[in-house]
């Protein structure tokens, strides 16, 4: 009985090949490629928020735990500038004014931003809707500072356009920037002015992205237009709704330039925001350390209102 015996030759036998494990590993291959590439992309924004925002933030953190006042080192105090903070009714104050501001302006922002973008979106002709995209969203590209100089002219209460035009038709004159509820309505609706172009334009592009089937379909059903947008419309862009009021509330909970610069705060401590006592705490007193606490009780506040938003959205947002 004969056996076969083994190929003797020189060459040895090839490595068994598995057909499907090449692609895999090339599949691998090229995904780490693809996130080696992703991660070289980005590194100059992660390393510019981390120089710029990342580590300031934690050095003031840090430093809302000492007390210092520049000229003299830091002496570590512990929680005395938190439980200063309870105590100090102008600082608790500026943060009841702070909220009052800046769910205004977000309300104004939001509720103006969308009407814009409904009406544009209706507009057939493309020349049209670029004119009034570029022209909702000037005010954005102009210093903060430089709008709120020109403004506090314009709504002057002796010699503003805003009262000579309101006297013009026989109304009288109206302390816009002299009263407390008229300071607290003028800055809401400047700021809601200057920022209501990003929430416009981003807006346009949702409404412009929707299904037509949808649209179509909705019509067929015999939906009207006001149906159509409270229906349709703003239930298919409400992530896009979430993602425009989670910025405009952390924007407007750091508003600084307006009411510094319109009002000085007033009258009274009627728009004084907690930035602006952070400001005169910090630069003013020299307080940094102090300073530094109310804006990690801002920054804490700041987190806390995000977070609320977020969970809120789990029941009102639609994701397709």
């Amino acid at each position: 009985m004969s056996t076969l015996a083994p190929p003797r030759s020189g060459h040895s036998r090839p490595p068994r090949t598995d057909p499907e494990r090449r692609p895999r590993r090339g599949t691998r291959r090229l995904a780490r490629r693809e996130a080696g590439f992703g991660f070289l992309m980005i590194s100059p924004a992660v390393l510019f928020v981390a120089v710029f925002t990342l580590v300031p933030m934690i050095a003031s953190v840090a430093l809302s735990f000492f007390s210092w006042d520049v000229i003299t080192p830091p002496r570590f105090v512990g929680l005395d500038n938190f439980e200063r903070i309870v105590r100090d009714d102008a600082v608790v104050s500026s943060f009841g004014t702070t909220l009052l501001l800046a769910f205004g302006i977000v309300v104004v922002q939001l509720v103006v931003g969308l009407g814009l973008a409904v009406l544009v979106n209706q507009r057939r002709r493309p020349a049209a809707k670029t004119f009034f995209r570029t022209t909702f969203y000037l005010p954005l590209l102009a210093s903060t500072a430089a709008v709120s100089i020109f403004m506090g002219y314009m709504f002057d209460m002796k010699f503003g356009v805003i009262n000579y035009y309101l006297n013009a038709v026989g109304l009288p004159s109206v302390p816009w920037l002299t009263s407390t509820w008229g300071a607290i309505v003028t800055i809401i609706l400047i700021a809601a002015w200057q920022q209501v172009g990003f929430t416009f334009v981003m807006f346009v592009a949702a409404l412009t992205s929707l299904p037509t089937d949808v649209l179509e379909a909705a019509a067929i059903d015999g939906a009207g237009p006001v149906r159509t947008l409270f229906g349709v419309k703003i239930p298919l862009i409400s992530p896009t709704i979430l993602f425009a009021t989670v910025v405009a509330m952390i924007n407007a909970l750091q508003l600084f330039d307006q009411p510094f610069i319109m009002t000085k705060g007033g009258p009274g401590t009627a728009t004084t925001t907690a930035t602006i006592v952070m400001y005169q705490t910090g630069f003013q007193n020299l307080q940094f350390g102090y300073a530094s606490a109310i804006a990690s009780v801002l920054l804490v506040i700041i987190l806390a209102i995000t977070g609320l938003q977020f969970l809120a959205a789990r029941k009102w947002a639609f994701y397709r």
